[in-house]
């Protein structure tokens, strides 16, 4: 016979926030070791850490009043996190896109055989940290797709859309190489050698 399977810790957040969420109400501990472990199947010995770990991510408040501490939180307050690391990495998407273009205008003035400039290594190494910041974004949505699901479809149409300008950002790279093997006849592979652009750079899924 086989063990039952355990609620994982991200579950746990996502049922804790169920309770404040359709309750819309504030409560103390104890309240919570008592309606978790019977409406959400949370244990109690599980209550307080998780209640601690969604007050350290911001996505619960709580506050002393009086002798005992509250806590609450309200269907769409937890989006407010998110949207600004959105905020954040949009406002870096405009800035790549920027020096993507500059680089362009630079590439078609240049000659094989020229060192790399630190600009080209500059913008490479900004598309790929705005990747791993997209895919951050989407490991974040996903933590919350049960939580509040209108606020997160919103989300989801906002990391298309920088999905969509990243990849403009890479086909104007492509652009760039398909321009410069015309031009000076040289092969794929010693253009990306040339201008230490990565083999695998493709187009995000």
């Amino acid at each position: 016979m086989s063990k039952r399977k355990g609620v994982s810790l991200d579950e746990k957040r996502a049922r804790m926030l169920q309770i404040f969420y359709e309750k819309k109400e504030f409560f103390t501990l104890k309240e919570l070791e008592k309606i978790a472990p019977k409406e959400k199947g949370i244990v109690v010995q599980s209550v307080k850490d998780v209640l601690q770990a969604l007050v350290d991510d911001g996505l619960v408040r709580s506050e002393k009043i009086g002798t005992s501490v509250y806590f609450w939180t309200f269907p769409g307050e937890n989006i407010t996190a998110i949207e600004q690391r959105i905020s954040e990495a949009s406002k870096k998407i405009v800035e790549a896109d920027f020096k993507l273009q500059k680089l362009k205008e630079i590439c078609t003035k240049e000659k094989i055989g020229k060192e790399d400039t630190e600009e080209r290594q500059s913008v490479l190494h900004e598309v790929e940290e705005l990747k791993a910041k997209e895919d951050q974004l989407k490991k974040q949505i996903a933590k919350f797709i049960d939580a509040d699901p209108e606020e997160i479809a919103k989300l989801e149409e906002k990391a298309q859309v920088y999905k969509d300008v990243t990849n403009v950002w890479t086909d104007n790279i492509f652009a760039i190489q398909s321009w410069c093997k015309n031009k000076f006849d040289i092969s794929e592979a010693n253009l990306n050698k040339q201008f230490n652009i990565p083999d695998n750079l493709d187009y995000i899924e």
